[in-house]
């Protein structure tokens, strides 16, 4: 990397490397990210989260987007929420990953380790573990390049894992104090994206969440034109000139921020997702309902059956009229001036 980058790095020009970080089961992904952002985003017991998560931040002076979803292995939610989480996480890491980051602790590699590269696949499509790289964390003031030769010579199980990802890893420690490590990682991960041409992994599902959120942005911007409208023409009241340019820019970027941002998290995607998963949720009620009722004769059938259906159904209807609600909620206003038009054509998102 030549000065002209690093200085370009230094201004903050370099752009943002969106990374998902994965993990099998365990502690070690949240404690991969912790080390990524150099603070402890996640407390370092923690093994399994319910819900996806970005977070934004530096590594070694490169702006990075780091997103964490469930474990891949996570016994803690149902399958229906852990689909809905994989989905949520794609939202968030649109238009696709520049790497994904595969979290192992060394010393408790698992036989559902071994099988990630499997479930990676089926989750992201075939071509995704050529954007994979194996992170190996360990604990104390072990020297990372006898643990990289450990893993290349002496243990068997740890070279047949990573060469599933094209023999590309990087061990790291668990202390995210220890700042030592970000360097080399960072030319670890840059090295793999520029040996792919510098761009990043997308897939239909990738494409999917990210028509959907830009829907959702859109309807989002909708929804708020009265409002921006109204801030607009108050600052061309307070603001003169370049004071005035600089406050719109500022306001415009927060609230293109927070749209995406809500986007993110709830799109039209996601909640067909739910509404999806509810309505198992009443076939299901259904079927268990009529086997408890068949002790009772063909009459329990009927009666346990329309109770577990009606369980199940609740909900399931309870999400469709939310959704049905969320949808509609929305009012263009009825008439738009040139100043709402504006805005309207300035927060229109180019796809990237």
């Amino acid at each position: 990397m030549n000065p002209s980058q690093m200085d370009k790095r230094k201004k903050g020009s370099a752009k943002e490397l969106r990374l998902m970080v994965v993990g099998s089961s365990g502690p070690s992904q949240f404690q991969l990210t912790n080390a990524i952002m150099g603070k402890e985003v996640f407390s370092m017991d923690l093994t399994s989260i319910s819900a996806s998560v970005k977070n934004k931040g530096e590594l070694s002076g490169r702006p990075v987007g780091v997103v964490n979803g469930p474990n891949m292995y996570d016994k803690d939610i149902t399958h229906v929420k852990w689909r809905m989480e994989l989905r949520r996480s794609k939202c968030l890491c649109i238009p696709g990953p520049h790497a994904f980051l595969i979290a192992f602790d060394i010393e408790k590699i698992s036989p559902n380790d071994m099988k990630t590269p499997w479930l990676l696949k089926k989750c992201f499509g075939a071509n995704c573990l050529k954007h994979c790289m194996v992170l190996f964390a360990y604990e104390g003031n072990l020297d990372g390049a006898s643990l990289e030769n450990r893993v290349k010579k002496t243990e068997w199980y740890l070279r047949e894992l990573i060469e599933k990802y094209g023999g590309r890893f990087h061990v790291f420690k668990k202390d995210w104090r220890d700042r030592s490590q970000d360097k080399e990682l960072l030319r670890k991960i840059e090295l793999m994206v520029a040996s792919l041409g510098g761009g990043h992994f997308s897939c239909r599902t990738f494409q999917m969440a990210e028509d959907s959120v830009r829907k959702e942005e859109k309807r989002l911007r909708k929804q708020r034109a009265v409002v921006i409208e109204r801030t607009w023409n108050e600052m061309e009241q307070q603001y003169m000139s370049e004071e005035l340019c600089f406050q719109k820019d500022v306001y415009i970027a927060n609230v293109r921020a927070e749209i995406q941002a809500k986007a993110e998290l709830d799109n039209g995607w996601l909640r067909t997702s739910l509404a999806r998963g509810l309505g198992i949720g009443l076939v299901v009620g259904a079927v268990i309902g009529a086997i408890f009722g068949s002790i009772e004769g063909v009459g329990g059938m009927v009666l346990f059956g329309f109770i577990g259906g009606a369980v199940g159904g609740s909900a399931g209807g309870t999400a469709q009229v939310a959704i049905k609600h969320m949808e509609n909620r929305v009012t263009p206003p009825a008439r738009l001036n040139f100043n709402s038009i504006f805005i309207n054509r300035f927060f229109a998102v180019p796809r990237t």
